[in-house]
């Protein structure tokens, strides 16, 4: 069997420096580190941080007094930052810079006294914390259907920002649907969306070319991983989100020549090299790289971890 790895795959630049925030905090302070959520939607991560001593918690009121704490990879509302703060807690935050770009956008288009909306998916980490950063009141939209819903007045002046793990494929049609609806809007340029989404999603089109079957690794909880099986499965071909290699179907193989593996922005190659072990248990394999666009990104660590 052939098995073809999409390039890239896997972390991005904002995952990776998350992760090592909790982990030089580990080193830096010891351990326990209190997390607020997941600091990526990956189990395997988050049980790798847990074995190493940080703590998990939903609500900071979970957190004890004067305990080092860090904020995920998604951001946080306001009122999170501000009860942190009122606490005295020790903070790190870990909010992908890129979100933070979002954020800054937000606020801004707002100070020049547009009506926001932000295009992205409800409950979500990244959705709830953007909508508590803007100081005002922020308009969700989830799909073109949610555009013809507004109540705006055609020409209210608007602006939009959008959740960072949509691509630019994403949010076309839904920024195609507000251009005709407002009269006057503005948005952040296409260079502005998230460039690791984009590339994992332009990697899976490229591989679903070569291959009868998809394996996306990656959470169930993970919204860009959800998002590359979708897109292979809107191309035509078979494609499965699996943690890791203990939820391969073989079933799923039944003559398929050759097999496609990515994985989200928050999978480890760990759980890809996993994937390939089970393959390889199934039958002979030989394994490719494509070659895609290279990532060279590196976000900088909080200067009190920067030497650690």
């Amino acid at each position: 069997m052939e098995v073809y790895l999409a390039q890239p795959r896997g972390f991005c630049a904002g995952v990776v420096r998350a992760i090592e925030i909790v982990e030089r905090a580990l080193e830096k302070y010891g351990p326990p580190v209190y997390v607020r959520h997941e600091i990526v939607h990956n189990k395997y991560v988050v049980e790798s941080l847990k074995n190493k001593g940080a703590m998990f918690v939903e609500d900071l009121s979970e957190v004890p007094p004067h305990a080092v704490t860090v904020f995920s990879a998604h951001g946080v509302a306001k009122s999170v930052e501000e009860e942190a703060a009122s606490r005295g807690l020790p903070v790190l935050n870990a909010t992908c810079p890129l979100v933070t770009k979002v954020h800054n956008q937000g606020k801004r288009y707002m100070s020049k006294g547009r009506a926001l909306i932000l295009i992205g998916h409800a409950g979500h980490p990244e959705v709830e914390g953007t909508m508590g950063q803007v100081p005002g009141p922020v308009l969700l939209v989830q799909n073109v259907d949610d555009v013809a819903a507004l109540t705006l007045p055609a020409d209210t002046p608007v602006a939009y920002i959008t959740q960072t793990t949509l691509s630019v494929d994403d949010t076309k049609d839904i920024i195609a649907a507000l251009q005709q609806r407002f009269t006057d809007i503005q948005g952040p340029d296409i260079r502005d969306i998230c460039y690791a989404t984009q590339n994992r999603q332009s990697a899976v089109r490229d591989l679903s070319k070569l291959v009868d079957v998809i394996l996306v690794v990656g959470a169930a909880n993970s919204s860009n991983s959800n998002r590359l099986r979708e897109i292979g499965t809107e191309v035509g071909v078979a494609s499965y989100l699996v943690a890791d290699g203990s939820e391969l179907n073989p079933d799923w193989l039944k003559d398929a020549k050759a097999v496609g593996i990515t994985a989200g922005a928050s999978a480890p190659e760990v759980l890809v090299d996993d994937v390939i072990e089970a393959l390889r248990r199934i039958g002979p394999v030989t394994v490719s790289v494509l070659s895609g666009r290279e990532e060279n990104i590196e976000f900088r660590l909080p200067a009190e971890l920067a030497a650690v």
